[in-house]
Parts: structure tokens; sequence; C-alpha cells
């Protein structure tokens, strides 16, 4: 499953009492492999993580898409398990398992009932260091990703056009390249790059193990320590700079390509959590995102959808954990008989309002009360629990930053936004791309009405 980033959403809510936070404990092999368990002891459930910190910024030229072929490889089978037994493992366990990769990780999980979890360990322990790579079922895997590129980015409009957006918005930046990788780029990978990618990133001091549900945090180390403990260590390159030159003016960009629907997409360029030298930054971030699509009331939705109809649809993103630096972005349609370029003429004057018009108090407390209800809902799921603590341990933040996260959001002051606006979302820092559709050969359905699952086929 490709997986271009992680962010916390912004519900309609009223303001909520935050619950207590539930216990998280943190352990380190001596081989190098960090477990990070949080107890939820609701259901008798358990969700197991693994996340190796190696992704689609990790590759160069040549081998972009690698992090996600070697994802699909990762089912084919050990010496002890062959290919097929694994998933086949979990479900006659009642479980459910699968895979992604981002830009800075690839992932590994299971939900199964709590005792079954030595299952997963003893699995995810010998897949490990153990893969078997046979040249056979990478030829097969190799057309499945092939076609998988096909169907979700090359015949799909937006996903095309953002594919495109990105590589023009970043100079230098990693972030450049598609997760899934550059049609080429996949179809000349070899069982050989594989190998070699395999045998330096996959081990346990580039990894994280992620438990959460209802166990006893003591008794889960013993357990990691008997699956993991054995496994090797692997000599890791030393990390290089990767930070992105500066922009020097605006970017446009025009994709011409069969669509039923023109669309537009705007990304400045902004720190991460991560990169920012003032953290305060990157919170106001979050919250400016929030004020434009934080739910019915927000701005776009209220003044652009509902007030002028001239969109179809509008949003606002940002994504607090990443590991460099990246892009705040705002995307929409226009309605019918309006153009993109009144659509952009829109959104750039709500952004214009972020920066010269001070935020009222009214609506800044509604968006902090969107924030602490969406942490509130999402402590719901123990699968999305482990999914904040490995997100955030695997772009270097830690886990701990996962529980601050409410209290600096709360603490963001109106002046803040503004100055965050001011600095970040300015022409300088700007990259437009538009979508504008040619006519869709006679008979054809419409590319953006074609239904997408969320997983690979393996």
């Amino acid at each position: 499953m490709v997986l271009r980033g992680l962010r916390i959403l912004l519900l309609t809510a009223p303001c909520l009492v935050q619950a207590a936070e539930p216990p998280i404990h943190e352990f380190r092999l001596d081989n190098g492999l960090k477990l990070v368990v949080q107890e939820d002891h609701r259901a008798p459930a358990v969700v197991s993580q693994v996340w190796y910190k190696v992704g689609a910024s990790n590759e160069y030229g040549g081998i972009t898409g690698i992090s996600h072929m070697l994802e699909h490889m990762m089912f084919k089978g050990t010496q002890k398990h062959p290919a097929g037994e694994f998933s086949r493992i979990i479900a006659a366990n009642g479980g459910r398992e699968n895979a992604f990769t981002g830009q800075d990780y690839t992932a590994y999980f299971q939900t199964l009932e709590k005792s079954r979890l030595p299952i997963s360990f003893e699995l995810e322990a010998d897949r490990m260091r153990n893969l078997k790579l046979l040249e056979a079922e990478f030829a097969k895997e190799h057309q499945v990703v092939l076609e998988e590129r096909r169907l979700r980015t090359d015949d799909q409009p937006r996903s095309k056009m953002q594919e495109h957006f990105e590589s023009v918005a970043y100079s230098n930046s990693p972030y450049r390249n598609p997760v899934i990788g550059w049609p080429d780029d996949v179809a000349g990978l070899t069982l050989d790059d594989l190998k070699k990618w395999y045998t330096l990133w996959y081990a346990p001091n580039n990894a994280t193990l992620v438990v959460v549900g209802d166990v006893n945090p003591y008794e889960v180390v013993k357990l990691a320590k008997k699956f993991f403990g054995p496994l090797k260590r692997s000599e890791l390159p030393p990390a290089k700079p990767q930070g992105e030159v500066e922009q020097l003016g605006i970017r446009r960009l025009t994709v011409k390509l069969p669509a039923k629907l023109p669309h537009l997409v705007m990304g400045y360029k902004t720190p991460s959590l991560k990169t920012a030298v003032d953290e305060t930054e990157a919170y106001a971030l979050e919250v400016a995102a929030g004020i434009l699509d934080g739910g019915n009331s927000a701005r776009f939705s209220s003044r652009l959808v509902r007030g002028q109809q001239i969109a179809a649809s509008a949003g606002a993103g940002y994504d607090l954990y990443s590991r460099l630096s990246n892009l705040f972005t705002l995307e929409g349609t226009p309605v019918q008989g309006k153009s993109v370029a009144e659509l952009e003429a829109a959104m750039q004057e709500e952004v214009r309002r972020l920066r010269d018009e001070p935020i009222a108090t009214e609506e800044l407390q509604r968006v902090k009360a969107q924030v602490l209800a969406s942490h509130v809902y999402q402590l719901d799921s123990i699968f999305y629990q482990a999914m904040q603590l490995g997100t955030a341990e695997t772009v270097g933040l830690g886990w701990s930053k996962v529980q601050e996260y409410v209290d600096k959001v709360n603490a963001v002051t109106a002046e803040q936004v503004q100055k965050v606006a001011r600095k970040y979302l300015v022409d300088e820092r700007l990259s437009v791309a538009n979508l504008d559709p040619l006519p869709l050969p006679e008979g054809a359905p419409a590319p953006e009405d074609a239904a997408l699952g969320g997983s690979h086929v393996r």
C-alpha cells in the first residue's frame, strides 16, 4: 500500500474534557530494536506494527519505488514459512494484516486477539532477516506493482497531476519522487537491487516495534527478546543532508489529461515539526490548516463551497509529522461554470486574510475544540494509536511528541497563526498545478469515478 502522509483530521465537535493518556513504555534490545508499548485494556485485542526507517525519501535516481517493491516481496516467504504462509497463519488465528510504504517509512502490521501476539512476533522476526528473495516470485510481483502504478497513478488524472506537481514543487528534496516510483525506475528494478536494499535497511537497529492493546508491557518485552533478540544488526550508512534549496519565485504547471473535471493544487513550502527551528511554527501551521479546512464551519466550506459557490470541493492539508520539510497544500475543484483561475483567486484571498486579518477568538477556540475532539476520538482505535506512535518515532521525533499534541495546539495564539501565514504562505514559496481536462474517449468512463482500493494486491 502506498501511503502519502499522515495528518490528524480536525472534526467538528464541541469542546471535550481531555481523556487521560494510556500508559506508554519504551524498551531497547541489545541489537538496537526499539520497542514502544501502550496499554489499552478496553478489549482483549492487540495491534503489532513493525516500522522500518526506510521509505521513498531514502531512494535515489534509478531505484525509486524500491521500498514499495520490497514491501510486496516481504510476503513471499522465508525458509521456515514459504510464500503465502504468513497471511494464512494470521487469518487462521482470526487476525488481519497488511503493510504500507510512505516517504519516510515502511510498516507492517497485524491486529489479533491478545493471546496471539507471539504468533505475530515470530512471523515478523523471521522475515526481518530471513526473507527468501526468489526470481520467480519477484517476476510475478514486479508485474503486480507495475499494474498497480498504472491503475492508481497513470490512469487517474488527479493522481498523475499530483505526481507531476510534487516533482515541480520540490527542487532537490527526495519528496519530489513518488512513493511507488517513476515508471522506468520501477520497470528496471532487479532482484539484486532488492537483496541489497533488504540487507541494508531491514534490521533490528533500523526498526521500531509498536504494540498497543490489552497487554502487560513487561511480558511484551520478554516476547520481543525471545523472537527479535537473536537478530543481527546492520551497518547503517550515516544520514546525508537532504534540505530543499530556496525557492526563488512562484512555480506553475498545467497538466493536460483526459478527465471529467478540472482540478487545482497549490503548495507552500513549510517546515515540519522535525525541521522547524521554532516548533510553535509547526503547530501554528496545523491550526491554520484547521481554520481553512476544519469541518463545515471552516472557511473553505462556509465561504467557497456554500457562500460564493465557487468550489464543488475545497481542502487544506499540512503534514506535521514528516522527516523533512514539506508542503502546506490547498486543493479544490471549481463548480460548473467557474474556472480554476477563479477558484485559485478565491483561495488566494483566504490565504491573504490569514496573513492580514487577526483570527477571532471564537473561531480559534472552535478549531482547538475540534483538535481535542479528534484526539479523543482517535483513542478509540488501538490501530491509530499505534500509527501515531510509529510515525513519530520513525521520523525522528519520538513517541512523546504525540502526547504533547493537544497541549501544544491549545497554546497556539492568533498572532502565531498570522505570523506563520506571513512568513510561509507567500508567493515566493508557492507552486501551483492545474489539471486542464482533455476530452474523454467516446464511451469511456471518467477516470475520477474509478474506485481504488486501499491495500496493495499480493
